[in-house]
């Protein structure tokens, strides 16, 4: 580790340079089509000096803002193309290499902006290549952004920042060898949709498929599955622009003590401009929901790693209840026994029934006329909208969550769908998130320390009182070949990953 670091430090100081512009390639999954033109907004002023100038919003801007986003969630999913990066309205009368000045921008949940003052919009890895050497000339700090997905608005920088969305091609897809090279900006669903023809998917999906690819590479993003590693171990070759050295490519066989830092670089090395990827052969998966006790979790949890190719826990506080997914390809014995236990309730989830998180909006009478309809909320919309009523107060939120058990316990079944539909999900609107990532053995000899993990937290949030509103979602993923990812081990080593929403847990 410490002979890791060594390295770090000199390649970054021969590649960089004391007096060179700082690149960010994001600090989470972050999508270039979903960055909102917020000029005509008045929720989100800058009134904060801090650096990055970024706008924390208080606990009753961030209920108006939950409230608000919870209920417009669905529709601006569903008008990708009205909103795709609505910045470029202003490109028309601009070069690509003429940044636009002063635009505010806001991430995907709203819970940061940022000012900033030069945005660029590079169209080709030459228009990067003459931004990035004139940054480095002047000093200017550029941070790159794709989609502003990152939920602690580490992609934002005020003095300059630089968008890939329009370098968002499909480049080349080698079908013999499995592998997809594209531009950083595209989408990884655009990706997944593009390769299905050739039948290739990715090796795997985190929740959200609006990512771009440079985003979720860049800061080593994770599926789900104790076998598989996280993302940026499907990295083969990367093509960088840097400040001191130009244009590089990276790869096992071109530098490749570099390359597995790079992989997982946050973008500190220079502006990524093209990835290549393998795949795998394009599946289906049979998805298996159920909700089960903490004492089913811990008896059965060695096992379910072992025999599930993905596995992930969505753990509800204030109740003893878990919702247990396991995902395995069709056709696999594990499948098979699913569909055999379980009948496919698709068609009683799309029923007309009020579940019980809507029958809990109904209820409380949040929303008030002219509000969206409580029959086109989904059941994390409803929960947006019910935790941003009253976030703070330990009591509701912990009636929020046993409404949330009510509505897992009545939607348990198995689904069947391609990959990269099944392994990506609605987590819902506004997110405020910690992520803890950390070894917990190996896949063959895993020491329950993950589950030991959540078993302690639980009992402090039930100690302290405190509102931790559900889920807490555990993941798993093999170690990563990357030097500088959070799951850096061999090909047998066992990670857990727990993401949380923030604003509950800052007593921790």
């Amino acid at each position: 580790m410490r002979r890791g670091a060594e390295n770090w430090c000199q390649i970054l100081r021969l590649l960089v340079r004391e007096e060179s512009v700082v690149t960010n390639q994001g600090r989470r999954s972050i999508h270039s089509n979903r960055i909102v033109n917020a000029n005509k907004s008045k929720d989100f002023k800058d009134p904060l000096a801090s650096y990055p100038k970024v706008h924390h919003a208080t606990a009753e801007e961030a209920s108006k803002i939950s409230k608000r986003n919870a209920i417009t969630f669905a529709t601006l999913l569903g008008t990708t193309g009205a909103v795709y990066y609505s910045v470029l309205q202003n490109i028309s009368s601009k070069s690509s290499l003429e940044p636009i000045e002063n635009e505010e921008l806001v991430n995907w949940s709203g819970t940061h902006s940022c000012l900033v003052k030069k945005l660029y919009q590079p169209e080709s890895s030459e228009q990067v290549e003459a931004i990035v050497s004139q940054a480095h000339a002047t000093k200017q700090k550029i941070r790159c952004v794709g989609s502003a997905l990152s939920p602690n608005g580490i992609s934002f920088e005020e003095e300059g920042m630089m968008s890939l969305s329009l370098m968002d091609k499909v480049l080349s897809v080698d079908k013999e060898a499995m592998t997809v090279t594209v531009q950083s900006g595209a989408r990884v669903q655009h990706v997944a949709d593009e390769i299905k023809q050739y039948g290739m998917t990715l090796m795997n999906y985190a929740s959200i498929r609006e990512q771009t690819v440079g985003g979720f590479t860049q800061i080593g993003a994770h599926g789900t599955g104790a076998g598989i590693p996280t993302v940026d171990d499907s990295v083969v070759r990367l093509k960088i622009v840097t400040p001191a050295q130009g244009t590089i490519y990276l790869s096992e066989k071109e530098n490749p003590e570099l390359f597995k830092l790079a992989k997982v670089g946050l973008g500190c090395l220079g502006v990524v401009t093209e990835v290549t990827l393998q795949c795998v052969p394009a599946h289906k998966l049979v998805e298996k929901t159920f909700v089960t006790h903490v004492r089913d979790v811990k008896k059965h949890h060695a096992s379910w790693l072992k025999d599930n190719k993905h596995l992930r826990y969505m753990w509800i506080p204030n109740t003893d209840k878990v919702v247990v997914v396991q995902c395995n390809p069709e056709g696999s014995p594990q499948a098979e026994l699913a569909l055999k236990e379980m009948k496919d309730d698709t068609n009683s989830r799309e029923n007309n029934t009020l579940h019980a998180l809507q029958q809990m909006v109904e209820k409380s009478g949040i929303l008030k006329d002219g509000e969206e309809s409580i029959h086109n909320l989904s059941p994390t919309e409803c929960r947006d909208v019910l935790l941003a009523h009253d976030p703070l107060n330990p009591s509701w939120v912990a009636s929020v969550n046993k409404a949330e058990a009510e509505f897992w316990e009545s939607n348990q079944g198995v689904t069947v769908g391609w990959s990269d539909d099944i392994l990506g999900f609605d987590c819902g609107g506004q997110q405020w998130v910690f992520e803890v990532a950390f070894p917990c053995g190996t896949q063959a000899s895993p020491n329950h320390k993950d589950i030991q993990y959540m078993e302690e937290l639980l009992k402090h949030i039930k100690k302290n009182n405190i509102p931790a509103p559900s889920p807490i979602e555990q993941r798993w993923s093999s170690g990563s070949s990357s030097s500088m990812s959070p799951s850096s081990g061999s090909p047998e080593s066992l990670f857990s990953w727990k993401s949380r929403r923030k604003e509950s847990f800052e007593s921790l």
